[in-house]
């Protein structure tokens, strides 16, 4: 066949990645990763740089030397998911071939891949968290007290941070709804400028700094991510553990979380190659993670709607 299953793979691994940056409620996250080195498979190399401080000035001999390295951290992306898809020869030929299983792998990542990405994102900064010390939990969201609640953890994290950053305030909807059923919380709510991949977003924020709605099903403390091979986990994708407690939000400094998706190249075998039917084949293969380094997590606080 005349098609060229490489440029394919190519353009449809570029197009996901440029659709996951989007259309995650959590994609703002990624930026932060800019200076990170991806040559493909499950591993990345993160710069760490480490620099003197200031010394005191010498009239007579100058300025102390100082010195400054940059290092180049290895990790690795826990998260290594992926699927394979056929579409049978009779369905789709080489002339609508790109058409179709563009719109069904677009389709698998808007409804499957975007929320697992997220839930396992907020869940790890939920985890880090609590871990660190930065959560506190036993509150029931109400109108009656949750302005007061919400600017208190506010000021948590910018009484050690300053108050010079941007915070980006993640929550349910159905916690976002109270907010704006309260006339007295709308009256202090301001409309924030948000740039999400090359998306510019005009939101509702307190105080400058952002608010993101995220279904509540995103927002847990654990999950279970399915193999797809075990008995029950057949259909794969995620589910909270009986262990999952529900986040009431999350207040994060906008550059602390560094997080990383990628799109391994998508293999595609046409029905002529593919030994096991007579269809085509996507083998469909994402590598993801989230970080957020010592320095960076009192940038982060967690509201726990149950006791920790």
């Amino acid at each position: 066949m005349a098609i060229n299953t490489i440029e394919y793979a190519s353009v449809f691994q570029s197009e996901l990645d440029k659709q996951m940056l989007e259309g995650a409620t959590s994609g703002w996250m990624e930026p932060n990763a800019a200076l990170v080195k991806y040559n493909g498979g499950n591993e990345i190399k993160i710069p760490s740089i480490l620099m003197d401080g200031l010394a005191d000035y010498d009239r007579d001999k100058g300025f102390v030397q100082g010195s400054v390295s940059l290092n180049w951290q290895t990790h690795q992306l826990t998260q290594d998911r992926g699927r394979t898809f056929s579409l049978d020869a009779n369905d789709v030929d080489e002339t609508n071939f790109a058409a179709t299983a563009g719109i069904i792998m677009g389709e698998f990542q808007r409804t499957k891949v975007v929320p697992e990405i997220d839930a396992y994102r907020y869940s790890a900064i939920a985890a880090l968290a609590m871990d660190g010390s930065r959560a506190s939990g036993g509150y029931t969201p109400a109108e009656s007290s949750i302005l007061e609640r919400l600017l208190r953890d506010i000021a948590i994290v910018q009484d050690v941070i300053g108050e010079g950053e941007q915070l980006v305030i993640t929550l349910p909807i159905t916690v976002a709804s109270i907010l704006d059923n309260n006339e007295k919380i709308r009256k202090r709510m301001d409309v924030v400028d948000f740039k999400q991949g090359e998306i510019n977003l005009k939101v509702r924020g307190i105080d400058g700094h952002p608010i993101r709605p995220v279904p509540s099903a995103r927002l847990k403390t654990a999950y279970l991510f399915q193999d797809g091979k075990t008995d029950g986990q057949t259909a794969g994708g995620f589910v909270e553990t009986v262990e999952s407690k529900s986040i009431n939000w999350l207040i994060t400094a906008r550059t602390a979380p560094l997080a990383i998706s990628k799109t391994d190249v998508p293999r595609i075998f046409d029905p002529m190659t593919n030994q096991q039917a007579n269809a085509w084949k996507i083998d469909y293969r994402k590598y993801h993670d989230l970080w957020i380094p010592k320095n960076k997590l009192p940038g982060v606080y967690a509201n726990i709607k149950e006791d920790l």
